[in-house]
């Protein structure tokens, strides 16, 4: 899948969050700050061992959130793939950070199947799952755009590209754009770590 398709409309909100709308600049932080932007309503979602999670399930860590599907042939995997790099960056710190992937094809994503898609790239990630509901107020949560779209040999699923940092406290801080350098978002996790 192409990253600018996978976008589409995701990527005008991201261009007017970057231009200041959010003050990215203002915080000094690589990523784009949409604190306060109305981001993060809650989710009723699934992990790969069956237990449900919310938002709030994550209170007292940094919650590193990532839309995507397992079939996805080039974004996802190389989006999971940079968390990864994140998380060993972080080094002692990444015990504090849990990366999650939200699955925005329920249809075909189990969570027994997004067990072992997402821990090949880190045992630590979790994989998060619901119906055709949850998944669209989870993705609705997070300005977070998605369609099926059909093919001769079945469909695949245009997405958003951007993945979101949510502090201790359960508010959404940041939004980390696709290709962003792991070094620049570890750094921006270190500050979030420092915050109280």
């Amino acid at each position: 899948m192409n990253p600018r398709r996978a976008c589409q409309g995701a990527c005008v909100l991201v261009l007017w969050l970057a231009a200041g709308v959010a003050g990215a600049a203002d915080a000094g932080f690589h990523g784009v700050d949409v604190t306060g932007q109305g981001y993060g309503a809650s989710f009723v979602l699934k992990a790969q061992d069956g237990k449900p999670r919310t938002l709030e399930s994550f209170r007292g860590r940094l919650l590193v959130l990532s839309f995507g599907y397992t079939q996805c042939p080039d974004v996802c995997p190389t989006t999971l793939a940079e968390l990864a790099n994140v998380r060993r960056l972080l080094a002692g710190k990444s015990r504090d950070v849990q990366v999650a992937f939200i699955t925005v094809d329920p249809e075909r994503d189990t969570p027994a199947l997004l067990g072992p898609y997402v821990t090949a790239f880190d045992p630590t990630f979790l994989g998060l799952s619901g119906d055709a509901r949850a998944t669209r107020a989870a993705a609705r949560g997070f300005h977070v755009f998605y369609q099926k779209v059909r093919q001769s040999h079945g469909y695949t699923m245009d997405h958003s590209t951007g993945y979101y940092a949510v502090d201790r406290h359960g508010r959404v801080r940041l939004m980390f754009p696709y290709g962003l350098p792991a070094a620049a978002m570890a750094d921006d996790l270190a500050r979030l770590l420092k915050e109280d």
